[in-house]
């Protein structure tokens, strides 16, 4: 540990646990939430200030004055208009790189934003390196495992996960009786699931995968509690993701949410899925 932890913080629940672990064993916390996306509450809490997306050169100021050394990007964000955005300096000189970029994928966009952290002398860590007990483990979460059909709709689904990810579009996509039935969008996990009919099947899996180009210190897949509880919405068995390669929120919870809903959360190995 170096210093104050700075968490740069989009929306959800990751801020907050990454905030109150990395406090809970003595390390001091400065949230830098973005603007529109960030919990007001929780810059508030850990007495932290607000910056937009915009404002590179004001949130490196902040970090720098709060005596942080390393920081972390967590929380969701939308990928935003270019062309709409107010920068200061700072981030006015990135603009060549970000437009760039932009026709690339959200990953690229993420390295010209990280890439101007490092140079400005932080060490951006995942949020893993953190609070390493989010990483799904091997195995089930719960009591419910695939079973055999699932896992020819995991391994079908794993292949349009990693093409969607190739596209550097997003990291998921949902299998169904051996047929791709969904690809995750730019507006993400939740979205897809919701576009899904309600049903009662039970049939079908939801996998999420790192982009084969995924820089793992930002954006790993990330499920939680509202995941599993999308899934069984859309009358899918469950939820498979590489052990060790994705971010699972509130663990204890997502066991007792599949297992009361009859589904499986699932990580799995490489080997398994060969």
């Amino acid at each position: 540990m170096s210093g104050r932890l700075g968490i740069i913080a989009g929306a959800g629940e990751l801020p907050k646990r990454i905030a109150t672990h990395a406090a809970a064993t003595g390390r001091e916390v400065f949230i830098l939430g973005l603007r529109g996306f960030a919990d007001p509450a929780l810059i508030q809490e850990f007495s932290g200030a607000e910056a937009a997306m915009g404002e590179i050169g004001k949130g490196i100021k902040l970090l720098e004055g709060a005596g942080c050394k390393e920081v972390v990007f967590a929380g969701a964000i939308q990928r935003p208009d270019l062309s709409a955005l107010k920068f200061d300096l700072r981030g006015a000189a990135l603009i060549p790189q970000l437009a760039a970029a932009a026709g690339k994928g959200d990953d690229a966009l993420l390295r010209v934003v990280l890439n101007a952290f490092e140079k400005a002398g932080f060490k951006v860590i995942g949020a893993d390196d953190v609070l390493g007990s989010l990483l799904a483990p091997v195995g089930p979460l719960g009591s419910h495992r695939p079973r055999d059909a699932d896992w020819v709709d995991i391994r079908i689904a794993a292949i349009a996960a990693l093409e969607v990810g190739a596209q550097d579009i997003a990291q998921g996509a949902i299998a169904r009786d051996g047929v791709v039935v969904a690809r995750e969008a730019r507006d993400g996990t939740d979205a897809m699931l919701d576009r899904l009919p309600a049903s009662n099947a039970l049939l079908g899996v939801l996998v999420k995968l790192p982009k084969p180009q995924q820089e793992r210190r930002i954006d790993l897949p990330t499920i939680g509690v509202r995941t599993v509880e999308g899934i069984a919405r859309g009358g899918l068995a469950g939820i498979a993701v590489e052990a060790g390669a994705a971010l699972v929120i509130d663990q204890e919870q997502v066991a007792v949410a599949a297992d009361r809903l009859g589904v499986f959360v699932y990580g799995f190995t490489k080997a398994e899925l060969a």
